[in-house]
């Protein structure tokens, strides 16, 4: 059997570079910042999503039918893959007590996804102008969102030795005077050990005043340990 190469394999070809490489860049990103979901990950989901558009695009060259008898959709496939993709994301999100993260990188494989359609159909102009957007929003808005006076959310967990001298009380003072307003305020008590457990949801405008208040706890005596864990991404 010989094989032709035919302007419609170069652009095949040019389709899923394309798609290669804007995966690639939207990855070197999240790896960049330490994310699960990075390069490779990244790559491998909008090459798919474009290799599976390509299947739809050009079913006419494998569908061996009278064209007036068959009537194709191509957006069906790329309604599949969008509705597909949501396992990987799932799998990018990850919860810790009252703490989620991965949400920006689980909604980064799913504009990976639909870019890798764009580039699977051809649309080169709106693939380079979503790649650059969507890069835009994953580096430059984090700089804005930092600068931005919003409230910083932290889970925080402590144990108490018993008779310390810190009761509730004290510790809520303590964190009102490092800026932190409280939510959801438990206890837990070990018989045996002799040790209160407290958790707690802290809210504050400053996102410094946690490495000050870390270093308070400390230096405290009462404390046996804490552990303070951003709620954000």
């Amino acid at each position: 059997m010989n094989f032709v190469l035919t302007p419609d394999h170069i652009e095949m070809v040019w389709r899923l570079l394309a798609a290669l490489f804007a995966g690639a860049m939207i990855g070197y990103e999240r790896s960049y910042n330490g994310r699960p979901a990075g390069f490779r990950t990244h790559a491998l989901v909008c090459m798919s999503s474009s290799l599976l558009m390509l299947v739809t695009v050009y079913e006419a060259s494998w569908v061996q039918t009278p064209a007036d008898s068959v009537r194709l959709d191509p957006t069906r496939m790329a309604q599949g893959i969008m509705t597909g993709i949501g396992f990987l994301g799932a799998g990018a999100i990850i919860k810790e007590g009252l703490t989620v993260r991965g949400l920006t990188t689980a909604a980064s494989i799913w504009i990976t996804a639909a870019i890798g359609v764009l580039a699977g159909i051809g649309f080169y102009f709106p693939l380079v102008v979503s790649v650059i957007l969507t890069l835009g929003v994953l580096s430059v808005f984090r700089w804005v969102e930092s600068a931005m006076p919003t409230q910083a959310y932290f889970q925080f967990d402590v144990r108490l030795a018993r008779d310390g001298g810190l009761d509730e009380d004290s510790l809520r003072d303590l964190l009102a005077q490092h800026g932190f307003s409280i939510a959801n305020f438990s206890h837990r008590f070990d018989g045996e050990g002799g040790i209160k457990r407290h958790g707690m949801v802290m809210r504050t405008k400053d996102r410094k005043a946690v490495s000050r208040l870390a270093d308070t706890l400390e230096a405290h005596k009462a404390i046996l340990d804490f552990r303070i864990a951003p709620t954000g991404d």
